[in-house]
This record gives structure tokens, C-alpha cells and sequence, in this order.
């Protein structure tokens, strides 16, 4: 259940992001910044490093983040903030921008669909950060709620599979298998999203409710829900199987080819592009599959429609739409979390995108 209030006055909207390096140089600091404090080793952040370096140090995220303010600027009359948790333009600078210009409330979209730590109550910290960063004087800033099941989302989703299942050779469409992808985090991470009586696992629960829903939304009852871009330890469990693997599977199966879907995500960023449209892409190929990538969601303009729809729900008490049952929170004042125990961190090394 997502509780909405009465409609209130904010005087813009502040889009709040993972960031991304712009330029070769940018990479390591951007890297050193995501794992402050993690302990991972060097080796993986050179592993890392050279994914980057591959698309000439410069993540496409903050550039989609700038198309998706113009989209939503281009639909509201409220100013539209830009700022990151891990580069520039950093949240502490935004928020600083905007208590000068007077902002004094501002709705924050956070651009993750899901719960879950990474996912959603460290959105919360950055809020909390960055109006400590400026004092008294930063504005009241209030996260929209999580969006894994909103129509705009789910049938930007599927337009974006059909698009994918198009480009594949006629004689492969009607036997791809479509799979589904998002970001794996560790099992005891899963375990902790969402709050105890509710059992937990809400990022993976959401995941697998938003994947559901676009497999409805294009009459497809079979499907997979499979994980990417691990990053911990090989000890620490976390959640499986992983994409390239589950191609391999596929192969082994006979399926002629794959459609993949990053319902997971929002935006394409290093992750997506080098984990699907490279490593995903290549195993594919080696097994002789055809293989087809669906686009990410946010380029969509209905999901920029859906982003107004969410401030709506605040400014004019729109009515609340959802197509799911899994619980779905997120919005919280001034980077309060959902709940005192929800969606705990665990001590793991943070996924650098």
C-alpha cells in the first residue's frame, strides 16, 4: 500500500542518480569514490577501470539523466534539479544551487524503480547528506515512492522487448526465449529489502513482479528472471543464476536464440552496455543464438509522462496507479527511511556501475 497525501505546494523537482564518469580521467576517482570504505581490492577496480576505458571513460548515464530532465522540464512548470551520489553534479552541490536559488520543498525522483538497500534507503542517505552539507537553510526534500509496477514503466518495458524481438531474423522470433535481467546483490542484501514482517527479499520480489507484468503486457507466460554485474567475493552468496551463465544453459537446451530485457534498470550505463550488449552478447554468438537487447525504459517518453504522474500524486492528489501487489514504499521526507529496520545495509562491497 502506498500512502499518498494531500495535495501540497513543492517549488521543483530534484532527479537524483547514481552518476557516471565524462572523461578518461574520471574513471578511477569515480571508481574510488563508489567503494570508499568497501574494501575492494585494487584489482577489481582496474577490471572495472578498463570497462570504462572501452567506451572511452565515459558512462552514458548522465547523459541520459540530462535527456530525462529536459523531458520532464519540457512537462512541468516546476524547475528540474539535477544531482549524483557518486560524481558530479554531486546531490551536496545541487541541493546547495537550489537553497540559493529559494527553493524551500522539492520532490526528489531517485532513478531506481525498486527497494532495497543500494535500490532505495541509500537514495535516503544522500538526501540526508546533502542537507546536512548546507545546514538550516536546505530545502524539505520528499523521494517519490518506488515504481516497479506502474503502467508508463511496464508498457515502455514491453514496446521496448517488441522493438528487441523484431530485429531478431524471422525464423528466430517464435522460439527466442525472453529473459529478463537486474542487478544482483548479495542474498543476505535481498534478504534484508523491505521490512521483517513483510519477509524481506522486496528487491527481488519487485523484480520478479515487474518482469511478470511485462511478459503480461505481451501475452508471454514463460520467461526467466536471471542477475548481473556481480561484484563481491566468490564466497558471498548472492543472488543467481547469472545472465551469461543462463545463456549457456539456454544453449545446452537447443533455444535458438534470446531476447534480453534490463528491467532492472532505468538507464543504460557501463553496466548495461558491457555486461549485455558485450559479455551477454558475445557468449551468445559462440553458441551460435541469436541474441537481441531490449532498450532501457527511461528514453521512453512515457516514462518521463509516469515521473509527472508520481510528482502529481503529490501536488494534485492524483490517484495512485499500480498494476502489482508486491509492497512498494520509498517516499519519505527529508531522507527519513520507510521504517526504523527496513531495507538494512550489509557489510559487502557496493556495485561501482
Amino acid at each position: 500500500m502506498v500512502d499518498v497525501p494531500a495535495p501540497e505546494r513543492f517549488d521543483a523537482i530534484l532527479l537524483l542518480s547514481f552518476g557516471g564518469p565524462e572523461a578518461p580521467d574520471e574513471v578511477r576517482p569515480f571508481l574510488e569514490n563508489v567503494t570508499r570504505g568497501r574494501g575492494v581490492p585494487p584489482e577489481r577496480l582496474d577490471a572495472v577501470e578498463e570497462h570504462y576505458q572501452h567506451f572511452g571513460g565515459v558512462s552514458p548515464i548522465n547523459a541520459r539523466n540530462r535527456e530525462l530532465v529536459d523531458a520532464i522540464a519540457a512537462r512541468t512548470e516546476l524547475p528540474v534539479y539535477f544531482g549524483n551520489r557518486n560524481w558530479h553534479p554531486f546531490a551536496e552541490d545541487t541541493v546547495r544551487e537550489m537553497t540559493e536559488a529559494g527553493i524551500g520543498r522539492a520532490l526528489v525522483f531517485a532513478t531506481s524503480a525498486y527497494g532495497g538497500y543500494s535500490a532505495c534507503r541509500q537514495y535516503h542517505e544522500d538526501i540526508v547528506r546533502a542537507r546536512d552539507a548546507v545546514g538550516d537553510t536546505a530545502p524539505e526534500l520528499v523521494k517519490l515512492r518506488h515504481f516497479h509496477d506502474h503502467p508508463d514503466f511496464v508498457r515502455a518495458n514491453a514496446d521496448a522487448v517488441r522493438a528487441a524481438l523484431a530485429g531478431l531474423p524471422e525464423e528466430q522470433r517464435e522460439h527466442a526465449r525472453l529473459v529478463f535481467t537486474a542487478h544482483s546483490i548479495p542474498n543476505a542484501a535481498d534478504a534484508a529489502a523491505g521490512t521483517p514482517d513483510e519477509g524481506g527479499h522486496r528487491y527481488s520480489r519487485q523484480i520478479a513482479e515487474a518482469s511478470a507484468l511485462v511478459a503480461a503486457e505481451l501475452g508471454v507466460d514463460d520467461f526467466d528472471v536471471v542477475w548481473q554485474s556481480r561484484s563481491g567475493p566468490p564466497q558471498v552468496p548472492w543472488l543467481e543464476p547469472d545472465v551469461v551463465d543462463h545463456i549457456d544453459d539456454l544453449a545446452a537446451k537447443g533455444v535458438p536464440a534470446v531476447v534480453i530485457a534490463p528491467v532492472g534498470f532505468v538507464s543504460d550505463h557501463v553496466e548495461v552496455i558491457w555486461d549485455l550488449d558485450n559479455e551477454a552478447a558475445e557468449r551468445a554468438a559462440e553458441h551460435g543464438m541469436g541474441f537481441a537487447r531490449a532498450a532501457t525504459a527511461g528514453p521512453d517518453p512515457r516514462f518521463a509522462d509516469m515521473v509527472i504522474e508520481l510528482v502529481r500524486e503529490h501536488t494534485d492528489a492524483a490517484p495512485v496507479r499500480r498494476l502489482g501487489s508486491v509492497p512498494a514504499g520509498g517516499c519519505t521526507r527529508n531522507g527519513a527511511p520507510c521504517a526504523v529496520d527496513c531495507c538494512l545495509p550489509q557489510r559487502r562491497p557496493s556495485q561501482p556501475n
